[in-house]
């Protein structure tokens, strides 16, 4: 659902459904009659008449199918819950103390929803720009709700020898996890302002290491998320201390008490962050490619997991 997200904001298609039909939604166009409608209301938006005027209806069947399977993949999402769970409830499978997280992740999918259509909306007023910082609280609240979820769902997988401790470098595995959360966060405004086909070289900004214009905004705060040079340097460097920050903990994670039995797992989350790093790169050096960008939010994902997993790990006491 994230990945699919990405896809729809980095090929412009976020802006083609002019209408949230929650419902009615559900059916698309079906004769050209229909898609001319649907075209229609298109048209008479800021996006086409600013940016993609003179597009014709193939070439909005294409992003408005793209869009179409980003809101159709969370409708599926909330069938593919609702109908497990109230078979898994009545057959007495779900203990009733764990009822309220499961309905705590229906309502933050529904909230999620609404934040969605509200980052839409704010693309159909007069400048065709969805504002960054809708994006990047729709993009944060996606994260939010997979965290939950799988932080529900480790106990359920983890075997019981998994949940040994104490260990000595707890604090430090749920820093590793703030620091990728905080650096997917910053990729938000990244791709919230399109900063990304700016600068496309690497490590140099324009030749410099700081690139120029970093606080050609005021006052000071706004630079860090309505300035295109200082939220890309933000992005970057986050992401190199994080990365540096990753190596720090393994190597003390190595010889814990806990952590040091699933070294796999330690391995995997370095091998991911040296993946993702060289994804941002090569995404940043290419200007942008849909396929490397959507991989580089993909892996964020991946490797947020491994370190959620170790932080659950982590904190785990003995039984």
């Amino acid at each position: 659902m994230v990945v699919l997200g990405g896809v729809t904001r980095l090929t412009g298609s976020g802006l083609s459904m002019v209408h949230w039909e929650p419902l009615a939604g559900v059916i698309p166009p079906f004769s050209e009659a229909d898609w001319q409608v649907e075209f229609d209301y298109y048209r008479a938006t800021p996006e086409y008449a600013k940016v993609n005027r003179g597009m014709i209806i193939a070439e909005f069947k294409t992003i408005f199918y793209f869009e179409y399977a980003h809101r159709m993949l969370g409708r599926g999402i909330g069938v593919v819950f609702v109908l497990p769970f109230l078979y898994l409830y009545f057959r007495r499978r779900i203990e009733n103390r764990a009822v309220p997280r499961y309905l705590f992740m229906l309502v933050l999918g529904g909230l999620q929803g609404l934040l969605g259509w509200y980052m839409v909306q704010s693309g159909l007023v007069d400048l065709p720009h969805v504002s960054q910082y809708r994006l990047t609280a729709h993009l944060v609240a996606a994260v939010v709700i997979y965290s939950y979820i799988l932080w529900v769902a480790f106990p359920l997988v983890s075997r019981k020898d998994d949940r040994a401790g104490p260990s000595a470098v707890g604090g430090s595995a749920i820093v590793a996890a703030l620091l990728i959360f905080i650096t997917l966060l910053s990729g938000g405004f990244v791709a919230g302002l399109k900063a990304g086909f700016a600068f496309n070289t690497f490590p140099l900004m324009a030749g410099q290491f700081v690139p120029p214009g970093y606080f050609a905004l005021d006052p000071v705060w706004r630079n860090f998320f309505d300035n295109i040079p200082a939220v890309q340097f933000n992005h970057r460097y986050i992401g190199v201390v994080t990365y540096l920050m990753l190596w720090i903990f393994v190597l003390r994670a190595w010889g814990d008490v806990v952590l040091g039995r699933h070294r796999l797992t330690l391995v995997l989350l370095l091998l991911t962050a040296t993946a993702q790093g060289l994804l941002g790169i090569a995404t940043l050096l290419l200007h942008v490619p849909v396929v490397l960008a959507a991989a580089h939010q993909g892996v964020a994902l991946l490797l947020l997991t491994f370190a959620l997993y170790l932080a659950y790990l982590a904190r785990r006491q003995v039984d």
